[in-house]
């Protein structure tokens, strides 16, 4: 006889040790012990008897465990094997909820740092933490489709920051390819989302390139009362032509104070090469200052939190504005744009040099670039120059301002 819901949450245990068996039909019957009742279905695969466990009553009602038992003869006649097919199952979303996105993420980011810049790290595992795990990190990457990455460049874009986030869905994308190389994705679901990402407008970094503008900033910079690493790296900034990501991250293994050279290698720097910083004598004071406060460590400017890991990138554009420098009047990139203006137009450098210091791209005449050492010696009596020009300035000398011949 059919069993019945109140048959079911009336009927007690009897004592037994084996507890009692109430079928209900077709396999399915109502398994009563002491701790508690539970429905199991009987059946044959393949010769042999087994038993399939579909729950738990209340929690699974006689409507919900007759569900499970026509699905489980459904799979039989299909030749499956129900109990098989349930531990499948189990082990699928076992795997499934390992292999969340955040979890795939942060092994791709193992796997693949040794093709990266230290400072490229940094940052793409900042942007990933940040923007994206918050927002779906903890879902199995095999549920997640491309609305999903797309809600979270779209968040990124309604701040304004488009470069960062387009490159946040590139990123996405190595992450589901890396996925299906290692089995647990089948596809990058990124592909679908090309072409809908915005773009920004490609902006300039601000730089003031007025002499007696850049004496003003310089000053200012004397007078900067912030951090003792805000302040040594403000300072410098001027002095070495390099790009913020560059600077920030300089490691004391790199500096010879001795031969005032910093010497860079290619994995640092954006084209890839090494790269050699003659340093002025005005350089070398700074560094020779701040040798006895970070020189115990691994960064010359340490993160303000935890000296393992280098100072921020945003600390010398925040002490910019904290100067009273806006992002439109100059930034810590600028100092590149005003060194490369003013030593052309005003002070007359050979732009060949200027280029080289920069770390542009510069060939010869047969089209071979130059390697890092080149010109060193003129390289180095042209910053010693600058670094000159820069205390007339910041002194306010009336400096004659004209290109030599």
């Amino acid at each position: 006889m059919a069993l019945t819901d109140t048959f079911a949450k009336n009927v007690k245990p009897t004592g037994s040790t084996v507890g009692n068996k109430h079928t209900d039909g077709q396999g399915l019957y109502l398994h009563v012990k002491d701790a508690g009742k539970y429905w199991r279905m009987s059946y044959r695969f393949h010769g042999k008897q087994k038993t399939l466990a579909l729950g738990v009553y209340p929690a699974v009602s006689l409507a919900k465990a007759r569900q499970r038992r026509d699905k489980a003869r459904e799979l039989l006649a299909d030749g499956i094997d129900p109990g098989t097919a349930k531990r499948d199952e189990k082990q699928a979303k076992a795997a499934a909820a390992g292999n969340t996105f955040e979890a795939v993420a942060e092994q791709w980011l193992k796997a693949t740092a040794a093709k990266r810049a230290a400072i490229t790290q940094d940052k793409v595992t900042t942007w990933l933490r940040k923007d994206v795990f918050p927002k779906i990190g903890r879902m199995p990457i095999t549920s997640i489709g491309p609305r999903d990455v797309l809600a979270v460049v779209r968040k990124m874009e309604a701040r304004g920051v488009f470069d960062s986030a387009k490159r946040i869905g590139q990123i996405c994308g190595q992450v589901f390819r890396y996925a299906v190389a290692e089995g647990t994705a089948e596809r990058d679901v990124t592909t679908d989302l090309r072409g809908a990402f915005q773009h920004a407008e490609k902006k300039h970094y601000a730089a003031i390139t007025d002499p007696v503008q850049l004496g003003a900033l310089l000053r200012s910079i004397d007078a900067y009362t912030g951090h003792l690493y805000s302040v040594a790296a403000l300072k410098l900034s001027p002095l070495v032509f390099l790009r913020p990501g560059e600077l920030r991250t300089g490691e004391w293994a790199e500096m010879d104070l001795e031969a005032a050279e910093w010497r860079i290698p290619g994995s640092k720097m954006k084209m890839k090469n090494d790269h050699i910083v003659p340093l002025s004598q005005q350089a070398v004071e700074i560094l020779q200052s701040l040798h006895p406060i970070t020189g115990h460590g691994r960064y010359v400017f340490p993160s303000l939190r935890t000296g393992e890991r280098p100072m921020s990138e945003n600390t010398v554009n925040a002490a910019l504005r904290g100067m009273g420098y806006s992002n439109e009047v100059h930034t810590a990139h600028g100092f590149r744009a005003t060194a490369r203006t003013i030593m052309d137009e005003v002070l007359g450098e050979r732009v060949d040099l200027i280029e080289h210091q920069l770390a542009h791209a510069v060939k010869d005449a047969n089209g071979r670039a130059y390697n890092r050492t080149a010109h060193l010696p003129a390289r180095r009596e042209m910053m010693q120059r600058w670094a000159d020009y820069l205390d007339k300035l910041r002194a306010g000398a009336d400096v004659i301002q004209f290109k030599k011949a």
